[in-house]
């Protein structure tokens, strides 16, 4: 019995003085592996009588047994302290206060966006939406744009699929076209006549004036500091029966007065050329303060709605008169914001978008 006693004090010190599982195991053969120490002894039992053989093996079973248990302990107590040691590279200071996830934003332009529909929502204007991807006819046709414009060609605009080559689709270049697709579902609610630019049974009833604003984004081939391929443009319009240019001129005058936060801004309408407006008027503005006072800034394009789009509208021009405009909001923010160039706007970076919230 003593070396069996020998043997599992060599077992309970060999496992102690193991540092790592890889450790534990060498010693676990030492005794318990195919050539252990206990193995070898009942290999031996083969030479003893049969009532040796069962002293004998019970008294190896009791050291194996608590060989067995001495391995069991130091397992545990090696995982034990590993757990420790992780848990305490991983302490947590629950004083401290948490970690937040930063609070976003609206992009600066959708400011602009939502302060310009704020602003004509009040004089009574809806806003209307509408497809990315538009017909020739709605983007050009419809507003009078003639067949060998520059606008139409491949420098300009993005064709895309879809069309074919009479009615090719398009990247819309302006949101004017939800001007033509406003009226004309407009028109309808009130006449069974509309026709959407047929040029047939044009609408001369009675209805409620038009007054809507088409925020969105546009498409064109142009790229610099203050052009990109993708930008926002706002077009409005405002159709009825005793629409005139001098209301144009108020409508306009008090939006940007009110935009830019300013009484005594003052503004400038140009003579121009657009195909869907005539009279037709660049709008420039000119600040009296700040670091831009004294220069004029054009910041849209506006008229009076052509005869032959009120037509494409559904609408007899004989009745009816309006006006348009359209302004690229992108411009705006540039000018409330004092940005100077455009492409920063849509670059992505959070340190130059953040100061906007």
């Amino acid at each position: 019995m003593n070396d069996l006693n020998v043997i599992v004090d060599s077992a309970q010190t060999a496992f102690a003085q193991a540092v790592t599982p890889a450790d534990l195991e060498n010693a676990k053969a030492l005794f318990l592996g195919k050539s252990g120490r206990i193995t070898e002894l009942m290999k031996g039992m083969a030479a003893l009588s049969v009532d040796e053989k069962k002293s004998r093996g019970a008294a190896i079973n009791i050291a194996k047994q608590a060989i067995e248990t001495a391995l069991t302990n130091r397992r545990q107590a090696l995982a034990d302290a590993e757990l420790q040691a992780q848990l305490r590279a991983e302490a947590l200071d629950v004083s401290l206060p948490g970690r937040q996830r930063g609070q976003g934003g609206l992009h600066p332009v959708s400011l602009t966006l939502e302060r310009i529909e704020a602003i004509f929502g009040s004089m009574g204007f809806d806003v209307a939406q509408g497809p990315e991807i538009e017909s020739d006819w709605f983007n050009f046709t419809a507003l009078n744009t003639p067949e060998d414009h520059p606008a139409r060609s491949m420098h300009d605009t993005f064709y895309v699929e879809g069309g074919s080559e009479t009615a090719p689709n398009l990247l819309r270049t302006h949101t004017s076209p939800m001007q033509i697709r406003y009226a004309v579902q407009h028109v309808k609610k009130y006449s069974s006549k509309a026709n959407g630019g047929e040029g047939k049974g044009l609408f001369s009833g009675d209805m409620p004036e038009i007054r809507v604003i088409a925020p969105g984004r546009t498409y064109r081939v142009d790229s610099d500091a203050t052009h990109s391929p993708m930008f926002h443009q706002c077009e409005g319009l405002w159709v009825g029966e005793n629409v005139s240019f001098k209301d144009l001129k108020f409508v306009f005058t008090d939006f940007c007065r009110t935009f830019f936060e300013s009484d005594d801004l003052v503004l400038r309408f140009r003579p121009s050329f657009f195909p869907f407006t005539e009279p037709s008027a660049e709008i420039d503005i000119q600040f009296q303060t700040g670091p831009l006072a004294g220069r004029w800034l054009e910041v849209a394009g506006s008229g009076q709605v052509h005869p032959n789009v009120v037509s494409n509208m559904g609408l007899d021009p004989e009745k009816y008169i309006g006006f348009a405009f359209g302004m690229g909001p992108d411009r705006l923010t540039m000018l409330r914001y004092g940005v100077n160039d455009l492409r920063l706007f849509f670059d992505g970076d959070v340190r130059f978008l953040s100061q906007f919230q």
